[in-house]
């Protein structure tokens, strides 16, 4: 098995030459390498062989400079392309005036052709931590069944900034260990080791600290690109239309469409990983000292690549 890392990172690349302030591509350490550079370090070490950016076409000849000219040094790395008219169902036109993005399903499913086996897809700009990426090469290695798949899924109170409110996929978990659910939770707020979130602004619901949420880490079976370009079809047909400049096609729509009907099962992977990353531009004091003390411990060089 060739097992690949995907990255959504078309909001990411879009920001190279923007100028100053890009939270995305602000350097995370004193080497000026960037968050997506340690998952991609991460991957390689546990195992994977090859990267594929999901970028915008636009974006190619400062992405490659910037990240893939150097982790091509010791990864097979590949560009798919996420663009509106991408893997649209036959038939179908962009409405006029559109020019949002369908979302991160629709990212994840343009990486098709370059994908052969199983892959983990991740966010562009979430640090997810060594452990994480050894737990997903581990289960591509010893698990088989193409309706298994898996998600890497972390404490909520490791992914909380005290700077302001997080969005978290809430997930339920049966007894076995299997996601049975994933409730997106755009406003949650840290209170102490524990959080609570709203979704008026008036009336709050506690969560505990140990409660498992996703980050969008998820260790797929090639299998899941039929269902990709299933939920997208719907998407398409049906949701969009109520909304057609802004509604978006995302990723744990596929899992949740697939659970429901029993169609897959997601094995949860628990990790005590902490979270870094950049909501806010208050968080990369944090970040930065995390993942310095990373280093000074020996789980990071001090250049990767």
């Amino acid at each position: 098995m060739t097992k690949t890392l995907v990255i959504m990172a078309a909001g990411l690349g879009s920001r190279f030459g923007a100028g100053a302030g890009q939270k995305q591509i602000t350097p995370v350490d004193d080497n000026g390498q960037l968050i997506i550079d340690y998952s991609a370090y991460d991957a390689w070490r546990a195992g994977f062989e090859k990267v594929v950016y999901v970028i915008k076409p636009e974006s190619l000849e400062q992405f490659d400079k910037n990240i893939g000219s150097k982790v091509a040094k010791r990864m097979k790395v590949s560009y798919a392309f996420q663009e509106l008219q991408s893997c649209l169902p036959e038939g179908f036109n962009v409405p006029e005036g559109r020019v949002k993005p369908w979302g991160t399903g629709h990212a994840a499913l343009c990486s098709r052709e370059f994908v052969e086996d199983g892959f983990v897809c991740i966010n562009a700009d979430d640090f997810y931590g060594k452990n994480a990426f050894e737990a997903a090469a581990r289960f591509l290695d010893e698990n088989k069944d193409e309706s298994c798949h898996a998600m890497v899924a972390y404490e909520l109170k490791n992914t909380m900034t005290p700077n302001g409110t997080v969005a978290r996929g809430v997930c339920e978990v049966d007894a076995g260990g299997h996601l049975t659910a994933i409730n997106e939770r755009t406003k949650i707020e840290p209170m102490g080791d524990d959080a609570r979130f709203t979704e008026d602004g008036v009336s709050y619901t506690f969560l505990k600290g140990s409660t498992p949420v996703s980050l969008n880490f998820w260790v797929f079976k090639h299998s899941i690109f039929d269902a990709m370009a299933e939920g997208f079809g719907t998407f398409i047909s049906e949701r969009m239309p109520l909304n057609p400049l802004k509604a978006e096609f995302y990723l744990p729509d596929v899992p949740n469409a697939l659970i429901k009907r029993g169609a897959a099962e997601f094995k949860v992977l628990p990790t005590h990983e902490k979270w870094f990353g950049l909501t806010y531009l208050d968080d990369l004091p944090a970040t930065k000292d995390g993942i310095r003390k990373e280093r000074e411990i020996g789980l990071y060089p001090e250049k990767l690549w």
